[in-house]
């Protein structure tokens, strides 16, 4: 369950999501209220502007997913009162590139019927394959087959997730197999705890090195910059917006490529991502795709990209429910 929050000023009011679970730093929504709350009574200065405010959170240490929310709706609170929309308050085009969607863990047989259910209701251009799985390496070959084979009569490009699953011999192998085989880039190939890794990687790899699970903040991204060919922001993970401006600007400065994704958000959260979305090279904004309902509208899918109203001021999502 996701925790929406709404900071109300001049009778305009800003709404933002948490999505807790993962390394967001928070396991339940309750959580998360129970953190903003308690911070907020003693900082209630955090509220007077986005960059300040994180600063205050993060400090006091308040779970990155919990201040998402408040750091979200801060911003479409902004933009809001000034009649514009986020994308064009934060000076950005409406532009993006086609989100990739995301193929889980499963069975080949599975793959198939689900490779092919969401190619035709998404119109999917760029298809995540999950890997890394407990199985071994002949399982995730097994599964990236099945997908290739269900797609190839679409127009698709697939890329790979493995989720931290591998270990360096065998993310060696699977990336040189995978070029063979069409795969455009391999995303948290090592756990986060083994980054000392991938310098050895990244030095022979056969496909670009994207970290998810090991960048969390603008300071990972430096951190890391010289053994990555890319980094993958959740504005989850690094507590909203403002932090997530500073992680882009970081990786450019880095000659890195950038990428955003999402945790198990609503449009309401991939409404505040895909505002951003003309400073990203590659788009993983999908998981509103999979809720029945969405508990939010405003955003449309147009030939795989995910779109934010031009015209609404904010983020353009609002609660339908």
């Amino acid at each position: 369950m996701n925790l929406f929050v709404t900071v109300s000023d001049q009778n305009v009011t800003g709404l933002g999501e948490a999505a807790p679970g993962g390394l967001t730093g928070a396991d339940t929504a309750q959580d998360c209220q129970d953190q903003i709350s308690a911070f907020l009574k003693t900082h209630p200065q955090a509220l007077d502007n986005p960059f300040d405010g994180w600063r205050l959170a993060h400090e006091a240490q308040v779970a990155p997913c919990a201040w998402a929310a408040v750091d979200i709706a801060l911003w479409d609170h902004l933009a809001r009162r000034a009649g514009q929309p986020l994308y064009r308050l934060l000076g950005l085009p409406h532009r993006a590139v086609a989100t990739s969607v995301t193929i889980g863990i499963l069975p080949p047989e599975v793959v198939r019927e689900r490779v092919l259910e969401v190619i035709q209701r998404t119109g999917a251009r760029y298809l995540k394959v999950k890997l890394g799985s407990p199985e071994g390496l002949e399982a995730d070959q097994a599964m990236y087959a099945a997908v290739k084979e269900a797609a190839r009569n679409y127009a698709v490009t697939l890329r790979v997730d493995a989720n931290g699953g591998w270990d360096l011999a065998g993310a060696q192998s699977m990336m040189l197999w995978l070029k063979e085989r069409g795969c455009d880039y391999v995303e948290q190939p090592l756990h986060h705890q083994a980054d000392d890794q991938l310098p050895a990687l990244f030095a022979g790899r056969a496909l670009p090195i994207y970290i998810d699970e090991s960048c969390n903040f603008a300071k990972d991204a430096a951190r890391l910059a010289g053994c990555i060919d890319g980094v993958n922001l959740k504005l989850m993970k690094c507590g909203g917006i403002s932090e997530a401006l500073r992680i882009v600007a970081t990786a450019r400065a880095h000659s890195l490529k950038t990428m955003i994704g999402c945790m198990g958000e609503s449009s309401v959260a991939i409404g505040a991502g895909a505002s951003l979305g003309a400073l990203f090279d590659h788009i993983d904004l999908d998981s509103h795709l999979n809720l029945l309902p969405d508990p939010a509208s405003g955003l449309c899918l147009d030939a795989g990209v995910v779109n934010v109203d031009a015209k609404r001021p904010g983020h353009g999502v609002t609660l339908t429910c």
